[in-house]
This record gives C-alpha cells, structure tokens and sequence, in this order.
C-alpha cells in the first residue's frame, strides 16, 4: 500500500476550528463494509445501531496543557516549547519540542510566565527539534505540576488555526477523561455526551476503558512512498484486566464490539493472543495499521474525518476497506461533513 494513495483535495473550510454546540449533535455518517451503503444521520443516533449488552471501547486518557511559550536567556527570544512526557518526577525532566529549534543550545536557560516563575534549563539535544528540559522550582512535585499547568495551554493540532479559547480546556478532552497523559485528544470520544451515556447504561450496553496516551506522532508527517517502511512514534498504554474480562466476554458471545477511536483500535490490536482474545497489557506500542489488515477484536468502530495523507486515515481503510472509504469521503466531502478533531464521525459497522 503506497502513500500516494491516501491523497484526496480537502476545500480548507471543511476543516472544523469549533466543536459543535452540543458533543452529541455532530453529524454522523454510517457505512457498511460488506454493503458499501452509506446512511447520514447525527451523532445522537448512534444506539440505534448497538444492542444489549454490546461493548464500547473508551480511551481513558486525559490530556493536559502541553503548549508553553516562554523567552530564552539574555536574548529574550520567545520560544514555543512542547511538552510530550515527563521523563524523570523528581528530577523534573521533561522531553519536549521547541520551536524555532535552532535557536537553542545545551545549557540554554528559558523563563516562562510574566514574571519568570518558572526557569527550565536545556540539558540534552535528542533529536533535531527535541530537547530534554530541567524544570528548576523549590517547591513539591503537585506545587510544581500547578505552576508548569497554569502557564501551558490547550494543545490545539495546528490545523486549528486559531487562537486557544476558554472553552477549549473542556471540549479538547472526551467526558470520561481519567489518566493524564496525552498531548493529543481522542477525538472519536468527544462526540460522547453524558446524556448519551446514560441512554447507552440504560440500553444494556456495556463499557470498558484502556488508556492510550496519544502523542503528536498521529500528526507527523509520512516520509515515505512506501508504508511498510514508516515507524510510528511509540505511545504509552495500558489495558486492565477488567476491560480484558468485559471485552473477551462481548467476544465470545459473540457481541458488538465497538473500538471508540483509532486509539483504542491501536490498543486492543497491539495486544490479542493466539486466538483473538485481548489480553492485559502495560506498556508501549508503535503499532501502525495500514490496508490490508485483519483486525481481531472490534468488529465495528467510531472514527472521526482525517486529513489527507493521515496515519488515522490509512486505519479507518484498512477496516472499513479502501475502497470503501475513500468513497465516503468523497461523499463526506460533497455532504461538506467536517474534518479533523473538532469535525464529525464516522461509523462503520
């Protein structure tokens, strides 16, 4: 499968830069894999397509204020730094991005906030845009998570090409968000709303949580024609053994089980045993799933629309099938459905 095949012209104003008013009432396209046909409903109408005890895949993970700007020493040449994980709690270390990455240099120091409360020092180079940063602060590590919060912002994808607004620290995190961890939303999940939660406990269906941290790795470019020669970026997760027992009992059932995001797609396909089961798992995964591929688990799956060229894009074809799917889009396209996180979903069952 090449590269050059996930192209298709995205007019710029389908691309959403604003939830919608309400989590629930974006629209909701449904596509049948075996049949090919393609229903338009809104995302409210989802339950109209699951059954008692049916399972859904939540991913957990929280995402926090990863976007800082901040002033380099005795240049006061203002710097954008990207936190993607903390490295060391007690050292304080950080791997992060830093942007205009030329500009800085090991020993570097760079002041955040209007009156310089928070120092960090550059003390290693890892890539040619990354860096390791020692946060310097007295106080405890929760002193020092408030403080280095407070300064960051929500971390909107650049394709959102607008400033960060108040109301972006609720809408860019689904409503079950628990584990802290991701610098990239799970966007499938923010279509999710309480009420439409409740509707779903009080059908029977049933719901298990994996965490996946997602990082910026979902947006990097692909650099090569061929895909089998891409490398995803390594991503943190964890599958319990509650979400093992609610999703092998949905299997063996013989259930609907319903993968809430790529991420989560990810997840339970980065750990299956022998005979499709999922199995508990605690660690990383830089698993990329690409057409032709055949999935163990879910056997349907909520998505959002993706950019073109998209790591996320080449997963939703690879389940829904290729052909398929790039239809819907083209259709999707014609309908002016809206792309990107804050865009609307896609179900494909």
């Amino acid at each position: 499968m090449k590269l050059s095949k996930f192209k298709f012209v995205l007019p710029q104003d389908l691309i959403a830069h604003h939830p919608s008013p309400n989590r629930d009432e974006s629209r909701l396209m449904v596509i049948n894999k075996k049949t090919g046909e393609i229903e338009h409903k809104i995302f409210n109408n989802l339950l109209d397509y699951f059954e008692d005890k049916d399972v859904f895949i939540f991913n957990d993970t929280k995402v926090f204020p990863a976007r800082l700007y901040g002033n380099k020493e005795k240049t006061g040449a203002k710097i954008e730094v990207f936190l993607l994980r903390e490295l060391n709690h007690d050292l304080r270390l950080w791997d992060v991005l830093v942007d205009p990455a030329r500009k800085i240099r090991i020993g570097n120091k760079l002041y955040f906030g209007e009156d310089d409360s928070l120092v960090a020092e550059v003390i290693d180079n890892t890539t040619s845009r990354g860096r390791t940063l020692r946060f310097l602060f007295d106080g405890d590590h929760e002193e020092f998570k408030n403080v280095l919060y407070s300064l960051g912002e929500t971390p909107l994808p650049r394709f959102i090409n607008r400033e960060v607004e108040a109301s972006d620290s609720e809408r860019f995190q689904t409503i079950f968000a628990k584990n802290e961890g991701a610098v990239v939303a799970p966007a499938a999940g923010l279509h999710f709303s309480r009420e439409l939660l409740k509707r779903a406990e009080i059908k029977g269906i049933n719901f298990a949580h994996i965490t996946l941290h997602a990082g910026l790795g979902n947006f990097r470019e692909i650099d090569v024609e061929d895909l089998t020669k891409h490398k995803m970026d390594s991503e943190q997760m964890q599958i319990t053994d509650e979400a093992v027992a609610i999703v092998n009992k949905a299997k063996e059932e013989r259930r609907n089980i319903c993968a809430v995001g790529t991420t989560v797609m990810r997840a339970v396909e980065s750990s299956v045993g022998s005979l499709g089961h999922l199995k508990p798992y605690d660690g990383w995964t830089n698993k990329f799933i690409f057409p032709p591929y055949d999935f163990n688990v879910a056997n349907s799956m909520i998505t959002n629309f993706h950019l073109p060229y998209s790591t996320l894009l080449m997963m939703a074809a690879a389940f829904g099938g290729y052909d398929s799917i790039m239809h819907a889009y083209d259709v999707a396209i014609k309908e002016k459905y809206r792309f990107g996180t804050y865009g609307d979903a896609m179900l494909i069952i």
